[in-house]
């Protein structure tokens, strides 16, 4: 399985025209979970854990690969399935997310499929499981749930979002009177974090869940006659996201005349050089990596100053 993982440069080429590969495997009771294979870096039969004292319920200990130690969680247990306890013959696929480095035990892993982010659907509300799914799709008429991994590590180890007093320009909360930015996220846990940095200083954030919704949003301000740019000082978007996602919301807003002076910032649990490359290949401002508040509040802050010699506050 692990070799299947090495084409990088095909992959890389999915950015931009819509396109995903998942990573399809089982928890229990036959149903088939995915997540994103840009996040993979191995998938391993299950090897030998060392148990760790005082570790999260969901950690079932700590292995050892490519150079560090890494933690094991049970995804069915973080899910609320319920624990494998029958871990013959199970697997681990090695993730990197929000740049750290964690492993997810599952029972087995199925294949690789390549889909277009417009056959990935949010999840159906009400459901159970939704708490943990970002999106859901079918695969031979079977379907597929794409998990929240922001959520499950955000239950494991809480990210801290409070901004360093001292990084805040005492002029910023006058200046950011009036602007708004358009948070663009498929996790609940993604749209949170942004909303409670950047609220720190003193901003209107509107938010939407998927790509196409908030192209459909820009569209129809700017088809009544709003100024989109002016109307938002920025976009945030997240990557990964149902229907759309943030490379093709990038590259839809950029073609289009009345959009494509916005400023937009790609914030995304994806990190390293494959993502700096993407942002020249879609035309992104900026990138982002999950989840650093003081980044995101400085990156913001200079935005803020930019838009304000653009447009000044009304007298």
């Amino acid at each position: 399985m692990a070799s299947i993982l090495d084409s990088v440069d095909q992959r890389t080429q999915l950015v931009g025209e819509n396109r995903l590969e998942l990573l399809m495997f089982r928890l229990q009771r036959g149903n088939l979970f995915a997540i994103n294979v840009f996040k993979i870096q191995e998938v391993q039969t299950m090897p030998k854990l060392t148990v760790m004292p005082q570790s999260h319920p969901n950690v079932v200990g700590v292995t050892h690969a490519r150079g560090r130690t890494i933690p094991v969680i049970d995804l069915s247990a973080a899910i609320g399935l319920g624990p494998l306890l029958d871990r013959t013959n199970c697997n681990i696929i090695i993730s990197e997310y929000n740049r750290t480095i964690q492993a997810f035990m599952v029972k087995s892993v199925d294949r690789i499929v390549n889909m277009n982010w417009d056959e990935i659907m949010p999840p159906p509300k009400g459901t159970g499981r939704s708490h943990y799914l970002t999106a859901i799709t079918k695969v031979d008429k079977q379907i597929v749930e794409i998990i929240d991994v922001e959520k499950v590590l955000q239950e494991i180890s809480p990210y801290n979002t409070t901004v360093n007093p001292e990084l805040i320009d005492n002029d910023i909360l006058s200046l950011a009177e009036g602007i708004e930015i358009l948070a663009v996220d498929d996790s609940s846990v993604g749209l949170s974090q942004v909303r409670e940095t950047i609220g720190q200083l003193g901003i209107k954030i509107l938010s939407a869940r998927d790509g196409a919704t908030a192209l459909r949003m820009l569209k129809k301000w700017a088809d009544e006659g709003i100024e989109v740019p002016r109307k938002l000082a920025m976009i945030i978007t997240d990557a990964e996201m149902p229907e759309m996602d943030g490379y093709r919301l990038t590259k839809e807003i950029r073609e289009d005349a009345r959009l494509k002076d916005l400023f937009v910032i790609l914030h995304t649990s994806l990190s390293g050089s494959f993502n700096n490359a993407m942002i020249q290949k879609v035309g992104c401002d900026a990138f982002l990596s999950k989840f650093e508040p003081d980044k995101l509040a400085l990156t913001v802050q200079d935005r803020i100053r930019a838009y304000r010699e653009r447009y000044p506050k009304n007298r």
